[in-house]
């Protein structure tokens, strides 16, 4: 079975920027979509699960499909019918699976809705108490999961969709003389954390840990030194450290770059990355745009 919506939208992930993330109306837009392939994902590699991950409009058409390493291809019809479900029907698949399973047996053919999918792991998406589209699961450790992880991908993306848009930043230019960042790269601190974006003065004297970002972006200017950076690949004991950020010791996969002083790397949210090997001192400009937060804890 081929899916070239799926990897059009690992393409789409790919190239994505946290930037540029709802449009003005109100609708399931491809960035939403993209955030919510991206929470999904983040929250099957902490639960160690695979799985296929669909999001549909409010009329049940897909907008973005994605089936992780390692997921049986079935899996991504699956969770296409789980979402179509849930949003055309407005309530979670679960509560048709819960009425089948108590004997209401008729239910699960209704023949004037096509892919119809009364199986745990389709959730709706709302903005404001509306409807606008919903994201399906299958494929995950059990059924359970699939519920869970649709559910945590559902609620990370409303506040995206909603619009809501991170405090303002500061107006005034700012200026950071050369003495302030010398000292913050001896350090590897950061210079400016605001709401909206963070500028670091990133250090590293050995490699780190496997990190994930679900909203924000990586635009990384590599000042000095040589690293080799990872991305991509499967977490292996992920786990959250705070809200919107997930950590491993270790990935399996991905894609090899070795970095030296003049190289730019942008790391989209959501993309796994680590530094396996470091020349030390590695000193480069860190500079990451924020997107609306949802919540995935």
């Amino acid at each position: 079975m081929t899916l070239p919506t799926a990897t059009a939208v690992v393409l789409a992930l790919a190239a994505g920027s946290a930037s540029a993330q709802v449009a003005d109306q109100k609708g399931m837009t491809l960035a939403a979509a993209r955030q919510v392939v991206a929470a999904a994902a983040a929250e099957a590699a902490r639960d160690h699960a695979g799985g296929a991950v669909a999001v549909v409009d409010a009329g049940g058409l897909l907008v973005a499909l994605e089936r992780l390493d390692g997921t049986f291809p079935a899996a991504a019809e699956i969770a296409e019918g789980k979402a179509r479900t849930a949003a055309l029907f407005r309530k979670p698949t679960a509560f048709f699976e819960d009425v089948i399973n108590k004997g209401r047996t008729a239910m699960a053919a209704l023949p004037s809705q096509p892919g119809f999918t009364p199986l745990i792991g389709g959730v709706p998406i709302t903005v404001g108490g509306e409807v606008i589209g919903a994201v399906g699961v299958s494929g995950a450790a059990s059924a359970q999961q699939d519920g869970e992880i649709a559910t945590v991908a559902a609620a990370a993306v409303e506040p995206v969709l909603a619009g809501a848009a991170p405090e303002a930043s500061p107006v005034s230019t700012l200026v950071f003389d050369h003495d302030k960042v010398a000292a913050a790269f001896a350090k590897g601190v950061p210079l400016l954390e605001v709401p909206g974006y963070k500028v670091h003065a990133s250090r590293r004297d050995a490699p780190g840990e496997v990190e994930v970002h679900l909203w924000e972006t990586d635009l990384i200017y590599v000042l000095d030194g040589e690293a080799t950076l990872v991305t991509g690949g499967t977490m292996v004991g992920p786990r959250e450290t705070e809200p919107g950020q997930i950590r491993a010791p270790s990935s399996v996969g991905g894609v090899e770059h070795h970095l030296a002083k003049g190289d730019v790397v942008v790391i989209p949210n959501g993309e796994p990355h680590w530094f396996k090997e470091v020349g030390a001192p590695f000193l480069y400009f860190t500079a990451k745009p924020i997107a609306p937060k949802g919540n995935v804890s």
